[in-house]
Protein backbone atom coordinates (compact mmCIF):
# COMPACT_ATOMS: atom_id res chain seq x y z
CA UNK A 1 0.00 0.00 0.00
CA UNK A 2 2.56 2.05 -0.39
CA UNK A 3 3.17 2.71 3.38
CA UNK A 4 1.45 4.53 5.82
CA UNK A 5 1.37 8.15 5.73
CA UNK A 6 2.22 10.07 8.81
CA UNK A 7 -1.52 12.15 9.72
CA UNK A 8 0.20 15.42 10.82
CA UNK A 9 -1.95 18.17 9.05
CA UNK A 10 -0.16 20.83 6.68
CA UNK A 11 0.88 23.06 9.79
CA UNK A 12 2.03 20.11 11.70
CA UNK A 13 -1.04 20.00 13.88
CA UNK A 14 -1.89 16.33 15.39
CA UNK A 15 -5.22 14.79 14.78
CA UNK A 16 -7.04 15.37 18.62
CA UNK A 17 -9.26 12.58 17.56
CA UNK A 18 -12.48 13.80 19.03
CA UNK A 19 -13.55 17.15 20.80
CA UNK A 20 -14.44 19.60 17.68
CA UNK A 21 -13.65 16.39 15.68
CA UNK A 22 -16.99 14.75 15.80
CA UNK A 23 -19.23 18.18 15.16
CA UNK A 24 -17.06 18.24 11.50
CA UNK A 25 -17.95 14.52 11.37
CA UNK A 26 -21.73 16.03 11.81
CA UNK A 27 -21.69 17.90 9.12
CA UNK A 28 -19.20 15.79 6.73
CA UNK A 29 -22.54 12.97 7.61
CA UNK A 30 -24.89 15.60 6.12
CA UNK A 31 -22.63 16.54 3.31
CA UNK A 32 -21.62 12.83 1.90
CA UNK A 33 -25.78 12.35 2.43
CA UNK A 34 -26.72 15.41 -0.10
CA UNK A 35 -23.77 14.58 -2.37
CA UNK A 36 -24.55 10.97 -3.12
CA UNK A 37 -28.15 11.37 -2.53
CA UNK A 38 -29.43 14.34 -4.16
CA UNK A 39 -28.77 12.87 -7.90
CA UNK A 40 -30.89 9.77 -7.20
CA UNK A 41 -33.24 11.96 -5.29
CA UNK A 42 -34.15 14.16 -8.36
CA UNK A 43 -35.24 11.64 -10.50
CA UNK A 44 -38.48 11.67 -8.96
CA UNK A 45 -39.56 14.67 -10.40
CA UNK A 46 -38.84 13.03 -13.89
CA UNK A 47 -42.20 12.32 -14.83
CA UNK A 48 -43.09 15.46 -14.33
CA UNK A 49 -40.75 17.32 -16.06
CA UNK A 50 -40.72 14.99 -19.48
CA UNK A 51 -44.48 16.43 -19.15
CA UNK A 52 -43.35 19.93 -18.99
CA UNK A 53 -41.43 20.06 -21.88
CA UNK A 54 -42.08 17.29 -23.88
CA UNK A 55 -39.16 15.40 -23.98
CA UNK A 56 -38.28 11.70 -23.23
CA UNK A 57 -36.79 10.02 -20.26
CA UNK A 58 -33.36 9.97 -21.69
CA UNK A 59 -33.29 13.36 -21.77
CA UNK A 60 -34.47 13.97 -18.42
CA UNK A 61 -31.49 11.21 -17.24
CA UNK A 62 -29.03 13.48 -18.40
CA UNK A 63 -29.81 15.78 -15.07
CA UNK A 64 -27.99 12.95 -13.24
CA UNK A 65 -25.85 11.95 -15.03
CA UNK A 66 -24.22 16.16 -15.02
CA UNK A 67 -24.50 15.69 -11.09
CA UNK A 68 -22.07 13.34 -10.73
CA UNK A 69 -20.09 14.33 -13.54
CA UNK A 70 -19.67 17.47 -11.83
CA UNK A 71 -19.26 15.88 -8.64
CA UNK A 72 -16.32 13.70 -9.67
CA UNK A 73 -15.16 15.72 -12.35
CA UNK A 74 -13.82 18.84 -10.97
CA UNK A 75 -11.82 17.20 -8.14
CA UNK A 76 -8.81 19.19 -9.35
CA UNK A 77 -10.59 21.95 -9.11
CA UNK A 78 -11.82 21.68 -5.41
CA UNK A 79 -8.57 20.49 -4.61
CA UNK A 80 -6.84 23.66 -6.26
CA UNK A 81 -9.49 25.90 -4.13
CA UNK A 82 -8.90 24.35 -1.24
CA UNK A 83 -5.23 24.42 -0.95
CA UNK A 84 -5.40 28.27 -1.91
CA UNK A 85 -8.45 29.15 0.49
CA UNK A 86 -8.81 26.56 2.85
CA UNK A 87 -11.62 23.96 2.99
CA UNK A 88 -14.22 26.36 5.45
CA UNK A 89 -14.66 29.04 2.35
CA UNK A 90 -14.78 26.73 -0.41
CA UNK A 91 -17.69 24.70 1.63
CA UNK A 92 -19.97 28.35 2.24
CA UNK A 93 -19.53 29.14 -1.37
CA UNK A 94 -20.38 25.58 -2.61
CA UNK A 95 -23.49 25.61 -0.46
CA UNK A 96 -24.55 28.93 -1.61
CA UNK A 97 -23.77 27.68 -5.22
CA UNK A 98 -25.73 24.41 -4.46
CA UNK A 99 -29.17 26.48 -3.22
CA UNK A 100 -28.75 28.73 -5.97
CA UNK A 101 -28.99 26.16 -8.64
CA UNK A 102 -32.05 24.52 -7.32
CA UNK A 103 -33.75 28.07 -6.70
CA UNK A 104 -32.64 28.91 -10.19
CA UNK A 105 -34.09 25.98 -11.69
CA UNK A 106 -37.49 26.81 -10.25
CA UNK A 107 -37.96 29.08 -12.70
CA UNK A 108 -36.56 26.84 -15.79
CA UNK A 109 -38.42 27.24 -19.32
CA UNK A 110 -36.61 24.46 -21.31
CA UNK A 111 -34.65 21.51 -20.22
CA UNK A 112 -31.53 22.92 -21.00
CA UNK A 113 -32.14 25.25 -18.31
CA UNK A 114 -32.40 22.33 -15.78
CA UNK A 115 -29.36 21.29 -17.07
CA UNK A 116 -27.50 24.52 -16.59
CA UNK A 117 -29.13 25.01 -13.06
CA UNK A 118 -29.68 21.76 -11.46
CA UNK A 119 -26.77 19.82 -13.42
CA UNK A 120 -24.03 22.19 -13.56
CA UNK A 121 -24.52 24.85 -10.40
CA UNK A 122 -26.26 22.73 -7.69
CA UNK A 123 -23.44 19.93 -9.03
CA UNK A 124 -20.37 22.39 -8.88
CA UNK A 125 -21.92 23.38 -5.37
CA UNK A 126 -22.15 19.66 -4.09
CA UNK A 127 -18.50 19.33 -5.25
CA UNK A 128 -17.36 22.08 -3.50
CA UNK A 129 -18.55 20.56 -0.22
CA UNK A 130 -17.98 17.10 -0.58
CA UNK A 131 -14.05 17.02 -1.19
CA UNK A 132 -13.20 19.56 1.56
CA UNK A 133 -15.57 17.91 4.02
CA UNK A 134 -13.63 14.81 3.35
CA UNK A 135 -10.11 16.68 3.93
CA UNK A 136 -11.33 18.25 7.14
CA UNK A 137 -12.62 14.42 8.47
CA UNK A 138 -8.91 13.26 8.14
CA UNK A 139 -7.28 16.25 9.52
CA UNK A 140 -9.56 16.06 12.27
CA UNK A 141 -8.95 12.02 13.29
CA UNK A 142 -5.95 9.88 12.77
CA UNK A 143 -6.67 6.53 15.26
CA UNK A 144 -10.47 7.13 14.87
CA UNK A 145 -10.53 7.62 10.94
CA UNK A 146 -11.81 4.52 10.05
CA UNK A 147 -15.03 4.50 12.28
CA UNK A 148 -15.22 8.39 11.30
CA UNK A 149 -15.18 7.63 7.87
CA UNK A 150 -17.82 4.60 8.19
CA UNK A 151 -19.76 7.00 10.16
CA UNK A 152 -19.67 9.60 7.51
CA UNK A 153 -20.20 7.33 4.56
CA UNK A 154 -23.57 6.26 6.25
CA UNK A 155 -24.84 9.59 5.65
CA UNK A 156 -25.51 8.35 2.18
CA UNK A 157 -27.92 5.62 2.57
CA UNK A 158 -29.65 7.74 5.79
CA UNK A 159 -30.48 10.92 2.93
CA UNK A 160 -31.67 8.65 0.15
CA UNK A 161 -33.99 7.08 2.31
CA UNK A 162 -34.96 10.42 3.76
CA UNK A 163 -34.84 12.61 0.46
CA UNK A 164 -36.83 10.17 -2.08
CA UNK A 165 -39.96 9.98 0.04
CA UNK A 166 -39.96 13.89 0.70
CA UNK A 167 -39.20 14.69 -2.79
CA UNK A 168 -42.71 12.39 -3.86
CA UNK A 169 -44.40 14.62 -1.09
CA UNK A 170 -42.81 17.80 -2.40
CA UNK A 171 -44.04 16.94 -6.20
CA UNK A 172 -47.52 15.94 -5.04
CA UNK A 173 -48.26 19.25 -2.63
CA UNK A 174 -46.54 21.74 -4.29
CA UNK A 175 -45.29 20.63 -7.93
CA UNK A 176 -41.77 20.38 -9.52
CA UNK A 177 -41.08 24.20 -9.81
CA UNK A 178 -42.16 24.46 -5.65
CA UNK A 179 -40.60 21.07 -4.89
CA UNK A 180 -37.10 22.42 -6.34
CA UNK A 181 -37.60 25.39 -4.51
CA UNK A 182 -37.86 24.15 -1.33
CA UNK A 183 -35.46 21.79 -1.75
CA UNK A 184 -32.78 24.86 -2.36
CA UNK A 185 -33.76 26.09 0.44
CA UNK A 186 -32.82 22.37 2.28
CA UNK A 187 -29.53 22.36 0.43
CA UNK A 188 -28.55 25.81 2.30
CA UNK A 189 -27.65 23.64 5.37
CA UNK A 190 -24.59 22.77 3.46
CA UNK A 191 -23.41 26.61 4.46
CA UNK A 192 -24.14 25.46 8.04
CA UNK A 193 -22.24 22.38 7.70
CA UNK A 194 -19.09 24.15 6.17
CA UNK A 195 -19.14 26.77 9.12
CA UNK A 196 -18.30 23.31 11.34
CA UNK A 197 -15.22 23.00 9.28
CA UNK A 198 -13.34 25.15 12.18
CA UNK A 199 -9.53 24.98 11.06
CA UNK A 200 -6.84 23.28 13.27
CA UNK A 201 -4.73 25.70 15.39
CA UNK A 202 -1.49 24.74 16.78
CA UNK A 203 -1.52 25.48 20.61
CA UNK A 204 0.88 28.38 21.68
CA UNK A 205 3.90 26.59 23.81
CA UNK A 206 6.18 28.89 25.38
CA UNK A 207 9.30 27.12 24.30
CA UNK A 208 11.98 27.48 27.46
CA UNK A 209 14.98 30.12 27.10
CA UNK A 210 17.17 27.33 25.54
CA UNK A 211 15.24 26.42 22.76
CA UNK A 212 14.53 30.01 21.59
CA UNK A 213 18.24 30.35 21.80
CA UNK A 214 18.85 26.95 19.38
CA UNK A 215 16.23 28.42 17.37
CA UNK A 216 17.76 31.84 16.67
CA UNK A 217 21.41 30.61 16.03
CA UNK A 218 19.68 27.91 13.46
CA UNK A 219 18.03 30.70 11.89
CA UNK A 220 20.92 32.77 11.60
CA UNK A 221 22.92 29.81 10.49
CA UNK A 222 20.75 28.56 7.74
CA UNK A 223 20.24 32.25 6.51
CA UNK A 224 16.79 32.40 7.08
CA UNK A 225 15.18 29.92 5.18
CA UNK A 226 11.63 30.59 3.43
CA UNK A 227 9.38 27.77 3.41
CA UNK A 228 8.13 26.85 0.52
CA UNK A 229 5.08 27.90 -0.92
CA UNK A 230 2.20 25.38 -0.90
CA UNK A 231 1.36 24.03 -4.36
CA UNK A 232 -2.24 24.41 -6.05
CA UNK A 233 -2.91 20.59 -6.85
CA UNK A 234 0.35 18.35 -6.46
CA UNK A 235 1.04 15.61 -9.07
CA UNK A 236 3.66 14.34 -7.00
CA UNK A 237 1.08 11.79 -5.77
CA UNK A 238 1.81 9.87 -8.89
CA UNK A 239 5.61 9.13 -7.42
CA UNK A 240 3.73 7.41 -5.15
CA UNK A 241 3.37 3.40 -6.61
CA UNK A 242 0.35 2.62 -4.09
CA UNK A 243 -1.60 5.77 -5.11
CA UNK A 244 -1.14 4.79 -8.60
CA UNK A 245 -2.54 1.30 -8.26
CA UNK A 246 -5.48 2.55 -5.67
CA UNK A 247 -6.46 5.19 -9.09
CA UNK A 248 -6.55 2.38 -11.52
CA UNK A 249 -8.23 -0.28 -9.56
CA UNK A 250 -10.93 2.87 -8.06
CA UNK A 251 -11.28 3.59 -12.19
CA UNK A 252 -12.26 -0.10 -13.12
CA UNK A 253 -14.04 -0.45 -9.83
CA UNK A 254 -16.25 2.66 -10.69
CA UNK A 255 -17.36 0.86 -13.96
CA UNK A 256 -19.44 -1.56 -12.59
CA UNK A 257 -20.41 -0.61 -8.90
CA UNK A 258 -23.21 1.66 -10.01
CA UNK A 259 -24.71 -0.52 -12.37
CA UNK A 260 -26.84 -3.12 -10.09
CA UNK A 261 -28.80 -0.63 -8.49
CA UNK A 262 -29.76 1.67 -11.27
CA UNK A 263 -30.75 -1.74 -12.80
CA UNK A 264 -31.86 -4.05 -9.58
CA UNK A 265 -35.74 -2.27 -10.09
CA UNK A 266 -35.98 -3.05 -13.68
CA UNK A 267 -34.67 -6.16 -13.47
CA UNK A 268 -37.24 -7.22 -11.12
CA UNK A 269 -39.92 -5.42 -13.48
CA UNK A 270 -39.13 -7.61 -15.93
CA UNK A 271 -39.41 -11.14 -13.98
CA UNK A 272 -42.94 -9.77 -13.51
CA UNK A 273 -43.04 -7.95 -10.13
CA UNK A 274 -45.12 -4.63 -9.57
CA UNK A 275 -43.71 -1.31 -9.41
CA UNK A 276 -43.99 -1.12 -5.40
CA UNK A 277 -42.87 -4.41 -4.85
CA UNK A 278 -39.80 -3.69 -7.04
CA UNK A 279 -39.15 -0.66 -5.93
CA UNK A 280 -38.82 -1.84 -2.05
CA UNK A 281 -35.48 -3.39 -3.23
CA UNK A 282 -34.29 -0.08 -2.85
CA UNK A 283 -35.47 0.61 0.27
CA UNK A 284 -34.16 -2.94 1.49
CA UNK A 285 -30.43 -2.22 0.02
CA UNK A 286 -30.48 0.96 1.54
CA UNK A 287 -31.52 0.00 4.53
CA UNK A 288 -28.47 -3.05 4.90
CA UNK A 289 -26.30 -0.08 3.88
CA UNK A 290 -26.59 1.92 6.93
CA UNK A 291 -25.54 -0.45 9.44
CA UNK A 292 -23.18 -2.11 6.87
CA UNK A 293 -21.12 1.09 6.80
CA UNK A 294 -20.22 1.72 10.68
CA UNK A 295 -19.62 -1.78 11.33
CA UNK A 296 -17.09 -2.08 8.88
CA UNK A 297 -15.68 0.90 9.98
CA UNK A 298 -15.22 -0.35 13.49
CA UNK A 299 -13.72 -3.76 11.96
CA UNK A 300 -11.34 -1.40 9.62
CA UNK A 301 -10.13 0.13 13.34
CA UNK A 302 -9.18 -3.22 15.06
CA UNK A 303 -5.14 -2.98 15.39
CA UNK A 304 -4.70 -5.92 13.37
CA UNK A 305 -6.89 -5.20 10.47
CA UNK A 306 -6.25 -1.00 9.74
CA UNK A 307 -2.24 -1.77 8.38
CA UNK A 308 -3.85 -4.06 6.15
CA UNK A 309 -6.71 -2.11 5.23
CA UNK A 310 -6.00 -1.97 1.00
CA UNK A 311 -6.44 -5.78 1.47
CA UNK A 312 -9.63 -5.42 3.16
CA UNK A 313 -10.88 -3.01 1.08
CA UNK A 314 -9.57 -5.75 -1.67
CA UNK A 315 -12.00 -8.46 -0.25
CA UNK A 316 -14.98 -6.23 -0.37
CA UNK A 317 -14.53 -5.16 -3.33
CA UNK A 318 -14.57 -9.08 -4.59
CA UNK A 319 -17.40 -9.75 -2.23
CA UNK A 320 -19.40 -7.55 -3.86
CA UNK A 321 -18.46 -8.35 -7.68
CA UNK A 322 -19.14 -12.36 -6.36
CA UNK A 323 -22.76 -10.78 -5.23
CA UNK A 324 -23.23 -9.59 -8.68
CA UNK A 325 -21.96 -12.46 -10.34
CA UNK A 326 -24.44 -14.78 -8.52
CA UNK A 327 -27.56 -12.19 -8.36
CA UNK A 328 -26.96 -12.59 -12.50
CA UNK A 329 -28.75 -15.87 -11.97
CA UNK A 330 -31.64 -14.81 -10.19
CA UNK A 331 -35.08 -15.50 -11.51
CA UNK A 332 -37.44 -14.59 -8.57
CA UNK A 333 -38.02 -12.23 -6.43
CA UNK A 334 -37.21 -13.49 -3.27
CA UNK A 335 -33.41 -14.50 -4.77
CA UNK A 336 -33.59 -10.40 -5.47
CA UNK A 337 -34.08 -9.52 -1.83
CA UNK A 338 -31.25 -11.55 -0.89
CA UNK A 339 -29.09 -10.43 -3.72
CA UNK A 340 -29.83 -7.14 -2.73
CA UNK A 341 -28.86 -7.85 1.34
CA UNK A 342 -25.86 -9.09 0.56
CA UNK A 343 -25.29 -6.13 -1.90
CA UNK A 344 -26.21 -3.84 0.87
CA UNK A 345 -23.36 -5.57 2.91
CA UNK A 346 -20.77 -5.41 0.22
CA UNK A 347 -21.59 -1.80 -1.06
CA UNK A 348 -21.67 -0.33 2.24
CA UNK A 349 -18.16 -1.96 3.18
CA UNK A 350 -17.09 -0.38 -0.25
CA UNK A 351 -18.01 3.03 0.27
CA UNK A 352 -16.80 3.06 4.47
CA UNK A 353 -13.74 1.86 2.63
CA UNK A 354 -12.31 3.60 -0.37
CA UNK A 355 -11.59 6.93 0.57
CA UNK A 356 -9.79 5.35 3.73
CA UNK A 357 -7.31 3.67 1.85
CA UNK A 358 -6.53 6.29 -0.24
CA UNK A 359 -5.88 8.90 3.08
CA UNK A 360 -3.51 5.74 4.60
CA UNK A 361 -1.93 5.52 1.46
CA UNK A 362 -1.14 9.37 1.13
CA UNK A 363 -1.63 11.08 4.06
CA UNK A 364 -2.71 14.01 5.60
CA UNK A 365 -0.69 16.46 3.53
CA UNK A 366 -1.40 15.53 0.29
CA UNK A 367 -5.01 14.13 0.72
CA UNK A 368 -6.52 17.00 -0.85
CA UNK A 369 -4.35 16.92 -4.04
CA UNK A 370 -4.94 12.54 -4.34
CA UNK A 371 -8.60 12.82 -3.93
CA UNK A 372 -9.35 15.96 -6.55
CA UNK A 373 -7.34 13.49 -8.94
CA UNK A 374 -9.02 10.26 -8.41
CA UNK A 375 -12.36 11.50 -8.74
CA UNK A 376 -11.27 12.94 -12.18
CA UNK A 377 -10.66 9.59 -12.93
CA UNK A 378 -13.57 7.96 -11.71
CA UNK A 379 -15.49 10.89 -13.04
CA UNK A 380 -14.72 9.42 -16.52
CA UNK A 381 -15.59 5.89 -15.53
CA UNK A 382 -19.03 6.73 -14.04
CA UNK A 383 -19.86 8.25 -17.86
CA UNK A 384 -19.04 5.10 -19.03
CA UNK A 385 -20.18 2.57 -16.80
CA UNK A 386 -24.03 2.69 -16.65
CA UNK A 387 -24.47 3.96 -20.87
CA UNK A 388 -21.95 1.14 -21.15
CA UNK A 389 -24.38 -1.22 -19.31
CA UNK A 390 -27.45 0.05 -20.87
CA UNK A 391 -26.14 -0.05 -24.70
CA UNK A 392 -25.50 -4.11 -23.40
CA UNK A 393 -28.87 -4.02 -22.41
CA UNK A 394 -30.19 -3.04 -25.59
CA UNK A 395 -28.17 -5.15 -27.22
CA UNK A 396 -28.93 -8.88 -25.42
CA UNK A 397 -32.45 -8.22 -24.21
CA UNK A 398 -31.17 -9.85 -20.83
CA UNK A 399 -30.52 -8.30 -17.46
CA UNK A 400 -27.86 -11.43 -16.86
CA UNK A 401 -25.28 -10.19 -18.83
CA UNK A 402 -25.52 -6.37 -17.23
CA UNK A 403 -24.73 -8.00 -14.03
CA UNK A 404 -22.36 -10.35 -15.41
CA UNK A 405 -20.64 -7.32 -16.40
CA UNK A 406 -20.42 -5.79 -13.46
CA UNK A 407 -19.33 -8.02 -11.61
CA UNK A 408 -16.68 -8.75 -13.34
CA UNK A 409 -15.34 -5.74 -13.68
CA UNK A 410 -15.70 -5.23 -9.63
CA UNK A 411 -13.70 -8.64 -9.74
CA UNK A 412 -10.84 -7.33 -11.59
CA UNK A 413 -10.65 -4.45 -9.80
CA UNK A 414 -10.11 -6.14 -6.35
CA UNK A 415 -7.57 -8.44 -8.58
CA UNK A 416 -5.54 -5.23 -9.76
CA UNK A 417 -5.54 -3.71 -5.95
CA UNK A 418 -4.53 -7.10 -4.27
CA UNK A 419 -1.91 -8.35 -6.29
CA UNK A 420 -0.09 -5.09 -7.34
CA UNK A 421 -0.18 -4.32 -4.06
CA UNK A 422 1.16 -7.77 -2.44
CA UNK A 423 4.07 -7.75 -5.63
CA UNK A 424 5.40 -4.20 -6.04
CA UNK A 425 4.58 -2.34 -3.49
CA UNK A 426 7.77 -2.67 -0.60
CA UNK A 427 7.05 -2.96 2.94
CA UNK A 428 8.88 -0.08 4.34
CA UNK A 429 10.99 0.16 7.28
CA UNK A 430 9.76 1.45 10.71
CA UNK A 431 8.87 5.70 10.27
CA UNK A 432 11.68 7.83 11.65
CA UNK A 433 9.28 8.73 14.56
CA UNK A 434 10.77 6.18 16.82
CA UNK A 435 13.51 8.47 17.56
CA UNK A 436 14.09 9.84 20.77
CA UNK A 437 12.73 12.62 21.93
CA UNK A 438 12.91 14.81 25.59
CA UNK A 439 16.30 14.31 26.68
CA UNK A 440 17.37 15.31 30.13
CA UNK A 441 20.90 15.13 30.93
CA UNK A 442 22.23 15.89 34.76
CA UNK A 443 25.74 15.90 35.97
CA UNK A 444 26.22 15.27 39.49
CA UNK A 445 29.72 14.81 41.06
CA UNK A 446 29.81 11.06 40.83
CA UNK A 447 29.03 11.90 36.96
CA UNK A 448 26.07 10.32 37.16
CA UNK A 449 23.65 10.78 34.26
CA UNK A 450 19.45 9.74 33.49
CA UNK A 451 18.31 9.66 30.06
CA UNK A 452 14.52 9.66 29.60
CA UNK A 453 13.28 9.27 26.13
CA UNK A 454 10.12 7.90 24.28
CA UNK A 455 8.95 7.44 20.72
CA UNK A 456 7.57 10.48 18.83
CA UNK A 457 7.10 12.05 15.25
CA UNK A 458 10.18 13.91 14.92
CA UNK A 459 9.98 17.52 12.71
CA UNK A 460 12.49 19.27 11.55
CA UNK A 461 12.99 21.23 14.85
CA UNK A 462 13.77 17.90 16.80
CA UNK A 463 16.58 16.74 15.16
CA UNK A 464 18.77 18.49 17.54
CA UNK A 465 17.95 16.59 20.29
CA UNK A 466 19.90 13.28 19.34
CA UNK A 467 22.55 15.42 18.09
CA UNK A 468 22.85 17.36 21.73
CA UNK A 469 22.49 13.58 23.58
CA UNK A 470 25.36 12.21 21.58
CA UNK A 471 27.50 15.60 22.20
CA UNK A 472 26.72 15.18 26.04
CA UNK A 473 27.81 11.12 25.93
CA UNK A 474 31.00 11.52 24.58
CA UNK A 475 31.64 14.61 26.98
CA UNK A 476 30.67 12.07 29.74
CA UNK A 477 33.11 8.79 28.20
CA UNK A 478 35.37 11.98 28.27
CA UNK A 479 35.22 12.64 32.10
CA UNK A 480 35.23 8.74 33.06
CA UNK A 481 38.01 7.59 30.81
CA UNK A 482 40.02 10.88 32.49
CA UNK A 483 38.72 9.22 35.97
CA UNK A 484 40.26 5.62 35.37
CA UNK A 485 43.49 7.26 33.99
CA UNK A 486 43.70 8.94 37.67
CA UNK A 487 42.86 5.34 39.45
CA UNK A 488 45.30 3.68 37.21
CA UNK A 489 48.06 6.29 37.83
CA UNK A 490 47.16 5.60 41.99
CA UNK A 491 47.66 2.59 41.38
CA UNK A 492 51.08 2.84 39.69
CA UNK A 493 52.79 4.81 42.86
CA UNK A 494 51.67 2.15 45.41
CA UNK A 495 53.19 -0.33 43.49
CA UNK A 496 56.40 1.86 43.30
CA UNK A 497 56.01 2.21 47.18
CA UNK A 498 55.84 -1.47 48.43
CA UNK A 499 59.21 -2.69 47.37
CA UNK A 500 61.17 0.55 48.76
CA UNK A 501 59.05 -0.83 52.09
CA UNK A 502 60.44 -4.54 51.53
CA UNK A 503 63.82 -3.34 51.87
CA UNK A 504 63.90 -1.57 54.90
CA UNK A 505 66.36 -2.42 57.37
CA UNK A 506 65.77 -4.01 61.12
CA UNK A 507 67.68 -0.96 62.82
CA UNK A 508 64.84 1.13 60.71
CA UNK A 509 62.55 -1.14 62.37
CA UNK A 510 63.61 -0.36 65.99
CA UNK A 511 63.69 3.52 65.59
CA UNK A 512 60.15 3.54 63.81
CA UNK A 513 59.20 2.11 66.73
CA UNK A 514 60.52 4.03 69.05
CA UNK A 515 59.07 7.24 67.40
CA UNK A 516 55.39 6.74 68.65
CA UNK A 517 56.47 6.64 72.11
CA UNK A 518 58.18 9.86 72.05
CA UNK A 519 55.23 11.76 69.89
CA UNK A 520 53.26 10.44 72.88
CA UNK A 521 55.04 12.29 75.53
CA UNK A 522 55.13 15.45 73.24
CA UNK A 523 51.54 15.23 72.98
CA UNK A 524 51.09 14.47 77.20
CA UNK A 525 53.60 17.67 77.46
CA UNK A 526 51.47 19.64 75.23
CA UNK A 527 47.99 18.66 76.85
CA UNK A 528 49.59 19.83 80.54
Amino acid sequence: MGGVAVDVGADGVKAPDGGWGWAVLAGCFVITGFSYAFPKAVSVFFKELILEFGVGYSDTAWISSILLAMLYGTGPLCSMLVNCFGCRPVMMVGGLFASLGMILASFSTSIIHVYLTVGVITGLGLALNFQPSLIMLNRYFSKKRPLANGLSAAGSPVALCCLSPLGQVLQYQYGWRGGFLILGGILLNCCVCGALMKPLVAPKNNPPKDMEQDKDEEIEGAGKKKKPKAKLLDFSVFKDRGFVIYTVAASIMVLGLFVPPVFVVSYAKELGNEDTKSALLLTILGFIDIFARPTCGVIAGLNWVRPRCVYFFSFALIFNGITDLVGSQAKDYTSLVVFCIFFGISYGMVGALQFEVLMAIVGTEKFSSAIGLVLLMEAIAVLVGPPGAGRLLDATKNYMYVFLLAGSEVVLSSVVLATCNFFFIRKKSPAPADKLENVTVTDDDDAKTEVSSKAAKVNDEEEKGPREEQEKETVREEKDGLKEEDEERDKEKVEEVRPEMETVDSQEVETLLKEPQQNGDMAAGAET
